[in-house]
């Protein structure tokens, strides 16, 4: 089976060696800094976003390897346009519910948990250690740190960022493009656009 990853990044690099573990056996990069950037680690660089588009249909499966959120979802659309085969990749070492469920282009990584009922929408990065608790709503193109804790019925819109070790009480909503900084202990309701940092989280800027 042949993947391939549009973002040669750090983060790329991670859904990579976790694909690699799943099966997949034919791991390809594309990056638009190519040909600048030829490898990434083990893995090749072989065009842009224009030559994956080009040669979509040479792949079973496709994911966007983009930290930032706006990009990611930018460049998850632009594929989707194009026909990609869109695919999850989850970790073999993450705990998954049976009955959770996610989008397309979803990642989750090593040791990360969603328990049941959990929705997470496509293009989000459940990251390495983090837990999505039952009935949390996850938006689309959110990222959700390492080590960071979603209690129970949490909402995220979309492209929400959840800072690494941050926790969010339950039942708690954080408005779309919203930022909970870094250990941030977030204990009410965050609004669209803005970002909350310290215990208890209180807006830095909007």
């Amino acid at each position: 089976m042949r993947l391939a990853i549009l973002g040669a990044s750090g983060h790329g690099k991670v859904i990579a060696d976790a694909a690699e573990q799943l099966g997949w056996q034919d791991v390809i990069f594309f990056d638009d800094a190519w040909p600048s950037v030829k490898e990434n680690g083990p893995w090749s660089v072989n065009g842009p976003t224009e030559r994956l588009i080009e040669r979509v249909s040479e792949f079973d499966g496709v994911v966007v390897g983009i930290g930032n959120n706006r990009t990611r979802e930018e460049k998850q659309c632009e594929l989707a346009r194009a026909g990609a085969n869109l695919v999850s990749i989850v970790h073999p070492a993450a705990t998954v519910s049976s009955r959770a469920s996610f989008g397309p282009g979803t990642v989750v990584f090593a040791n990360a948990v969603i328990n049941p009922c959990a929705y997470v929408g496509g293009g989000v990065i459940v990251n390495t250690g983090a837990v999505v608790e039952h009935d949390c709503v996850v938006g689309n193109f959110a990222h959700i740190s390492p080590n960071a804790v979603l209690a129970g019925g949490v909402k995220l819109g979309q492209q929400v960022w959840v800072g690494a070790c941050a926790s969010i009480k339950q039942l708690v909503s954080v408005g779309d493009a919203s930022i909970v900084g870094m250990g941030a202990v977030v204990t009410k309701d965050v609004g669209s656009g803005v970002t909350v940092v310290g215990n208890p989280a209180r807006i830095r800027r909007q």
